[in-house]
């Protein structure tokens, strides 16, 4: 793939119904190589993940200009479409998501995520209509641009828990509609794992839909045949990561043993991954 109009139409290819594309999500371009090695089709970043590697909180820690740079890195460090997850957008007005958008594709990225969430720890999710212009806005600064983004609109309808339960379904539909009127190519509803409402959605949404692949998840085949197009890890690897970390040091520093070290890939494999 040479330009990034091709990688942003196959990206848009790669979310099919039934045949879902599995984002292990990255954060750095150590991870991005090591998820592409592995077999992926499509790299994705995690905001989490990428407000960790760079010592802030997720949920409003992380600043528009290092996302941006960290994006460019992690596209820099592979030959696969990247989609970036820009939490609301960087911005108050829907102008200002706008102009994020514009600032991400100079990256070379090829997608993004936009949640309808407030900036913060709010539980409220923004009104329907100012999270759709937000949307909307996004697809007028790609266009613009003449990439086909891949945007990808994420309601927290599950994950915030809004709402009383029996109404969560058919909101997370509402507003999934909405963005897609809007112009998002396909929808991300994390915080549910239960095949009867995923499968629910999926019927509901005439865009593929994105769910989180998590421990108590269905596993992908069964994700597949929900009609599921998508599947995120969001921060797992982050965690799972951060884990060998913590464990590795509390071995040394509380019994002055490295035997968790041998668990490493090494040196050489990990020095092989960039060109010299």
């Amino acid at each position: 793939m040479t330009t990034q109009h091709d990688k942003a139409k196959l990206l848009n290819d790669l979310h099919r119904p039934g045949d879902p594309l599995v984002l292990a999500n990255v954060w750095d371009g150590v991870s991005a190589r090591l998820v592409a090695a592995a077999g992926a089709r499509a790299i994705a970043t995690a905001s989490a993940s990428v407000s960790w590697a760079l010592g802030v909180r997720d949920g409003g820690g992380l600043d528009r200009d290092r996302a941006l740079a960290q994006t460019a890195l992690i596209v820099a460090a592979v030959d696969l479409p990247v989609t970036a997850d820009l939490e609301t957008g960087f911005g108050a007005s829907a102008a200002d998501v706008g102009e994020t958008v514009t600032a991400l594709l100079a990256t070379g990225a090829v997608g993004v995520n936009l949640e309808d969430g407030p900036d913060g720890a709010a539980r409220e999710l923004r009104p329907v209509a100012e999270a759709a212009e937000r949307i909307a806005a996004a697809r007028a600064a790609a266009d613009a641009e003449g990439v086909p983004l891949y945007l990808n609109a994420r309601t927290d309808v599950f994950l915030r828990g809004v709402g009383e339960p029996e109404g969560r379904l058919d909101e997370a539909i509402a507003r999934g509609l909405a963005y897609v009127e809007a112009g998002a190519s396909g929808v991300f509803v994390p915080g549910t794992a239960d095949p009867a409402v995923i499968a629910a959605l999926a019927k509901a949404l005439p865009v593929p839909l994105n769910v989180t692949g998590s421990p108590n998840a269905p596993a992908v085949a069964e994700l597949a045949a929900l009609g599921v197009g998508r599947i995120s890890l969001g921060p797992g690897l982050a965690e799972v990561a951060y884990a060998a970390v913590r464990r590795v040091a509390r071995e040394v520093y509380t019994d002055g043993t490295y035997d968790g070290l041998a668990d490493g890939l090494g040196y050489p494999e990990l020095n092989g991954l960039f060109p010299a």
